[in-house]
């Protein structure tokens, strides 16, 4: 499993061009075939996965019992927005427009590395989203990994 981590600011080119930064390259195995999947995330962001992660995720999906309504809206909407990307010889991949629109992206991104995944914000986007939590990072720390930290 690829564990991706850290914060980035870069800039997007007018072709949708985005840097995957060196630190970030470094932990992608030799199984992601230099491929990601860019597809919409959580929190008005976009999420891309190395193709072997994407690989991972695809198990679980079709794991998803299609007869069940709220199963198949998420699987429609998780697939609808995904595309397969390649690293170009900068190390660059190409972010469709859909997904930038969805984000808001125009020119800067943050890139943020989330265990298995890397998410690509809009700047204000992630600050708004930051600034908007109720609760401090110390209480959700608590709640989500105990008092054993």
């Amino acid at each position: 499993m690829a564990t991706f981590m850290g914060m980035f600011d870069y800039s997007i080119d007018s072709k949708g061009r985005i840097s995957i930064p060196q630190k970030m390259r470094k932990n992608i195995k030799p199984e992601a075939k230099e491929t990601f999947v860019a597809t919409r995330g959580f929190e008005k962001c976009i999420a891309i996965y190395p193709l072997d992660e994407w690989e991972n995720i695809e198990k679980k999906l079709s794991s998803l019992n299609s007869f069940k309504e709220k199963d198949r809206l998420f699987q429609r909407t998780f697939l609808m927005w995904a595309s397969h990307q390649e690293l170009d010889s900068q190390s660059r991949i190409t972010l469709p427009k859909t997904l930038l629109d969805y984000a808001g992206i125009k020119s800067e991104v943050k890139i943020i590395g989330v265990g298995e995944r890397i998410e690509v914000w809009d700047p204000e986007a992630f600050d708004k989203y930051l600034n908007s939590q109720s609760e401090g990072y110390e209480a959700i720390a608590e709640q989500v990994m105990g008092l054993g930290i």
